[in-house]
């Protein structure tokens, strides 16, 4: 079967990958010269399945006005007349009950799990290399408050299975020792061991290379210009190359996605939320993290990636924009030199943005449409790397007729529809 891949992010890629291997043949398209260049590029570098929680959650209306206020602020809302804005921010609001955030962590961390457990595999048959350490993940805590509000997450971590140890301070720097400096700016954390890292772009472009080996054709410079359809089916894509036509097709476009989907009558409640990284040089290898940690105060990863740094966060709401500002590579910076201090050269950072593809209820969304064939791979907000290697295999077995090997009833865009 020919199958056209719109998008050569890490979500576009993986699902070519696994198209590829179950013996199909597939072209991916992209704008870019090449993949992993919009928002798969300078991520957190976490692969953090435990961490996989919706955004949408009890007493964040609360905490998004302080937030708001903060000089590091970790959400940042440039209001516009924008009716797609407004309309996803409120449905957000509205899954943010106890209830909502149940379920939607609960297939969250279903389908990250998965995920992680298919990069193993991957890695084991391949070899693919990409700065990967596997030492786990942890959120720090620097107020009672914070550690005294994870009962929830524990709740649904122990209910999946998931491996977990609460720390106090010597715990927090017996796994990262490069905390040891900074004791007294926190109280606790949460590990999860089985949680990795790595450089999401390397990771991209090495398996683009693997998928290529398979015959995958990767036409870039290419810009994706509409999606044609006759009836219940697509016909073609057309780009400013010309149409290019397959058996069925597949939308990986990250935050573009719903654009490119609205003509055709489907309304993706995918909206962007950017986000902002530096990658800093290391600069004394015992003060650097060890692998990743999570500022839980400004919502900020810092990860070890070789031997760089990579520092990622925030949450802004300005729509389609990718301005860099000073305050957010400033609050990047305090983050980093507040817990870490003398770890990396931030005079030397590069400073980057992208925007993350967000569903309002933090889910993916995975599967079919009411085209015939046309499916869907996207929405994975700040998790696309977390959940690559599972959303490409799930969507391979969907789109090649197969049972995929988790639950994907409630990962679709019906889901919005009821």
């Amino acid at each position: 079967m020919k199958i056209a891949v719109l998008g050569s992010g890490v979500i576009g890629v993986t699902s070519a990958w696994y198209l590829a291997q179950a013996g199909h043949e597939v072209t991916v398209i992209d704008r870019q010269p090449g993949p992993a260049l919009e928002t798969s590029f300078a991520n957190a570098g976490e692969i953090s399945p435990g961490y996989s929680s919706p955004w949408a959650a009890p007493g964040i209306p609360q905490k998004a006005i302080k937030w708001l206020l903060m000089t590091h602020a970790p959400l940042i809302l440039r209001p516009r007349v924008d009716a797609e804005m407004i309309g996803w921010i409120l449905a957000m609001l509205r899954n943010c009950t106890s209830a909502r955030y149940a379920v939607n962590k609960a297939r969250m961390v279903r389908i990250a799990e998965f995920s992680r457990d298919r990069l193993i595999e991957l890695r084991a048959a391949t070899g693919i290399s990409y700065d990967e350490r596997m030492q786990g993940t942890l959120q720090l805590f620097r107020t009672q408050k914070q550690l005294d509000g994870i009962a929830k997450d524990v709740a649904v971590l122990q209910s999946g299975g998931v491996p977990f140890e609460v720390l106090d301070r010597d715990g927090c720097i017996a796994a990262e020792p490069g905390l040891a400096a900074t004791r007294d700016k926190f109280l606790g954390g949460l590990r999860l061991p089985n949680d990795e890292t790595g450089d999401c772009f390397k990771f991209t472009n090495a398996l683009a290379a693997l998928a290529a080996g398979l015959g995958v054709e990767f036409r870039n410079n290419v810009a994706i210009e509409a999606i044609k359809t006759d009836g219940n089916r697509v016909t073609g894509v057309r780009t400013d190359q010309g149409i290019v036509t397959a058996d069925h097709y597949l939308v990986a476009l990250g935050s573009y996605s719903a654009h490119m989907l609205r003509p055709l009558g489907i309304r993706l409640p995918v909206y962007p939320v950017k986000g902002y990284s530096i990658t800093v040089p290391i600069v004394d290898a015992a003060r650097a993290p060890v692998s990743t940690l999570m500022d839980e105060s400004y919502k900020i990863a810092i990860t070890r990636l070789g031997d760089r740094i990579r520092v990622g966060g925030m949450a802004e709401i300005s729509g389609y924009n990718n301005t860099l500002h000073d305050r957010r590579r400033a609050t990047l910076i305090h983050s980093m030199t507040d817990l870490f201090p003398g770890a990396g050269d931030p005079d030397a950072a590069s400073f980057w943005s992208g925007l993350r593809p967000m569903t309002p209820d933090g889910t993916p969304v995975i599967g079919a449409t009411g085209y015939d064939n046309l499916f869907l791979n996207t929405g994975h907000g700040t998790l696309g790397w977390t959940m690559a290697c599972g959303s490409g295999h799930v969507i391979a077995d969907l789109m090649g007729g197969r049972e995929p090997a988790i639950d994907t009833a409630d990962l679709g865009i019906l889901r919005y529809r009821r």
